[in-house]
């Protein structure tokens, strides 16, 4: 089906594009009163993201309401080792807990490479509701976590400052967290193809917790599992964002990726000279949205106007922060879709 509007997938693939494509992590979400009530619906996140007529429901509804350039399907990046068999809770307040974590081999043997037909079908299923409702309107953007960052949940068990647990994992047993990282690298590669057959338009990659490691520990842990992913994924777009790895960013030029997403600690300029051949996606914090009407559109057409028009997606840093006036949030949209030269 060709698409009505392509011009997310004309600046992810480096062509010329009449206006700068915009679209926002988390745009699914809180933010939303429609959202929350489909929420409330559901009864909870999980039951939420597993039933696929209400996540196509509220994938669809920033298209509707904050006239996105794309949608993004709603779910999580812990689906995976859910998958993969390791069932995780999402507590209110507190997050995701896995009741149980990885600590030997034995635990890792016990995990199995996914079958993303079977085990994530349910995603899959949304996938498909939400392309029919789209009717080719926008992109339907896929994503997956990086194995670094699910890693971190495997080993830890909840989320974390520091991942100290699954961080001591990787000096202490290294060939142990290798095996982890492949066997979720792989779950993760099956995953991602079978979006794609079921029409995603492009797919994002999240390392969330990239910042955490040194720069030697990112190349040896992060980067390789990534790559395997990107030269694995030949049939749309990737994009891979990595938040607070500002070290990494001359190794993500490397990467077999169209873009590479940027934090708003990420200087824009200089992320333009290390990453030259790439389309850029980013990177305003999303606490300028707290800010005047007035604020929001000086600091986005600032950072408009240092990315450029062309190779360009513009976004937030990183997710949009649940207390966010939507008003505030169209303003910024409205803003990126009218900027001019």
């Amino acid at each position: 089906m060709k698409l009505q509007n392509d011009l997310l997938l004309r600046a992810a693939k480096g062509e010329h594009v009449e206006r700068v494509p915009v679209w926002m992590m988390r745009q699914a979400g809180r933010i939303l009163p429609e959202y929350r009530e489909v929420r409330a619906q559901a009864g909870s996140f999980i039951a939420l993201a597993t039933t696929p007529a209400l996540a196509a429901e509220v994938t669809i509804q920033p298209v509707d309401i904050l006239k996105t350039d794309a949608a993004i399907i709603f779910s999580d990046i812990l689906v995976v080792p859910e998958a993969m068999g390791l069932p995780y809770e999402m507590v209110e307040a507190k997050g995701p807990i896995f009741p149980k974590v990885i600590q030997s081999k034995k635990d890792i043997d016990l995990l199995k490479v996914s079958d993303p037909e079977t085990d994530l079908g349910y995603v899959l299923e949304a996938i498909d509701i939400v392309k029919k409702e789209l009717n080719g309107r926008v992109p339907l953007i896929g994503f997956a976590g990086a194995p670094f960052t699910i890693f971190c949940y495997m080993v830890e068990g909840r989320g974390s400052k520091t991942f100290s647990t699954a961080k001591k994992m990787l000096y202490s047993q290294p060939k142990l967290a290798h095996l982890l990282l492949q066997k979720i690298t792989d779950s993760t590669i099956y995953y991602l193809k079978a979006q794609t057959r079921h029409g995603a338009d492009l797919l994002q990659i999240f390392d969330s917790w990239a910042g955490i490691l040194s720069p030697e520990q990112y190349r040896k842990f992060s980067l390789p599992y990534i790559a395997q992913i990107c030269n694995a994924i030949d049939e749309v777009p990737v994009t891979v964002f990595a938040k607070g790895a500002f070290f990494a960013r001359k190794d993500m030029a490397k990467l077999n990726c169209n873009v590479v997403g940027l934090d708003w600690n990420m200087d824009i300029k200089e992320s333009r000279k290390m990453i030259p051949n790439k389309t850029l996606q980013g990177n305003l914090d999303p606490c300028v949205l707290y800010g005047s009407f007035k604020d929001i559109e000086k600091e986005t057409k600032k950072m408009i106007k240092a990315f450029g028009t062309q190779r360009y997606i513009a976004n937030l840093g990183h997710g949009v922060y649940p207390d966010t006036d939507p008003e505030k949030v169209k303003c910024f949209f409205e803003t990126v879709k009218t900027y001019s030269v």
